[in-house]
């Protein structure tokens, strides 16, 4: 692959279909996405992991959605590692990039460096909410935290909240090519059945970890034939074709699928993006009384707030803030 081409695949996501199969997926490289996110922080080994793992998670589930809003992953467990946010805003423009940011709250005295991350995590559960903006109902989907992945928890979510079976095949970690920065870059496959008009229910729990559904409790008969064919191709990919920069994603489904009929749309691009605002900052505080705010309130004589997802910084004056304020805000500030 050349540099040029290269350049032309970072921070994409390529849809996909195996006509052969009816199996639909995506391929998806993060670069300078993924290292915007992480660079926002100093977090522990363990917890970038953790980051980089989800963040590429929802630039793959993000772009499966027929999604006009905010999608957003989140974790959260009872070990040191206490959440993992990360969102994917759709396009607000037809040919435009979607938005992706990421966070992680940890407690830095329990985090063990040489440890698995997932382990730290803890007991907990793993969410995918969908906000189609004003107007409509949030949709949120849960279920607990399994196997030894966050991958492994997207697999059962998917396979007992929408009894769609759906597999990853994820890499990520610093590039150190000859003649560039050290940076972040990630790459992963994403395999999905087709939905079907009716799918078979288990009766006495599925044969997952905890009774949870799995891809073998859903399909069965050809579709299942076809769904562990196409797996099978997929344990044949190696890590650095998945993170690239050596093949293309279209040369690696190609490699992959050949066999299964192939069939790749428009690639979506994808860089950082963060939606906070002093406006929204300013709302949030809203629900809040006169002597709620004195508390927030600095010794300077000011309320400060900080976005943890892209580290923006804001100062209010608090006569300004609370449901009881005083005073109108000033434009400039």
């Amino acid at each position: 692959m050349t540099n040029l081409t290269k350049i032309a695949w970072d921070d994409t996501v390529l849809p996909f279909q195996l006509d052969r199969s009816d199996i639909r997926g995506r391929v998806a490289r993060l670069d300078g996405v993924l290292d915007r996110i992480l660079t926002q922080h100093r977090y522990p080994a363990a917890v970038e992991a953790l980051v980089a793992e989800a963040a590429l998670l929802t630039a793959l589930i993000g772009q499966t959605i027929k999604l006009r809003w905010r999608l957003s992953l989140q974790i959260r467990g009872d070990g040191p590692v206490r959440i993992i946010a990360t969102d994917y805003y759709a396009p607000s423009a037809d040919g435009g990039s979607a938005r992706i940011r990421g966070w992680a709250s940890y407690d830095e005295e329990r985090v063990h460096p040489a440890a698995p991350g997932f382990a730290q995590i803890g007991e907990g559960y793993f969410a995918i909410l969908i906000d189609q903006g004003s107007g409509n109902v949030p949709y949120q989907g849960i279920t607990p935290l399994s196997g030894s992945s966050l991958s492994a928890c997207a697999e059962t979510y998917f396979a007992q909240s929408e009894q769609l079976p759906t597999r990853f095949a994820l890499s990520f970690g610093r590039s150190t090519l000859p003649g560039e920065a050290e940076h972040w870059r990630a790459g992963g496959v994403m395999l999905q059945h087709m939905p079907k008009a009716s799918t078979p229910t288990a009766t006495d729990g599925g044969s997952g970890e905890g009774g949870l559904l799995a891809a073998e409790d859903i399909l069965d008969g050809e579709e299942g034939e076809n769904w562990t064919r196409a797996n099978v191709l997929l344990d044949t990919v190696e890590e650095l074709e998945l993170i690239g920069p050596q093949v293309a994603p279209t040369d690696l489904l190609v490699r992959l699928f050949h066999e299964e009929a192939p069939r790749v749309f428009d690639a979506q691009s994808v860089q950082f993006g963060c939606s906070c605002s002093s406006d929204k900052v300013r709302d949030s505080l809203s629900i809040y009384s006169a002597k709620d705010i004195i508390h927030m309130t600095t010794d300077d004589g000011i309320v400060t707030a900080d976005c943890q997802f892209c580290g923006a910084h804001y100062e209010f004056d608090p006569a300004t803030l609370g449901f009881e304020a005083t005073k109108a805000p000033d434009d400039g500030e």
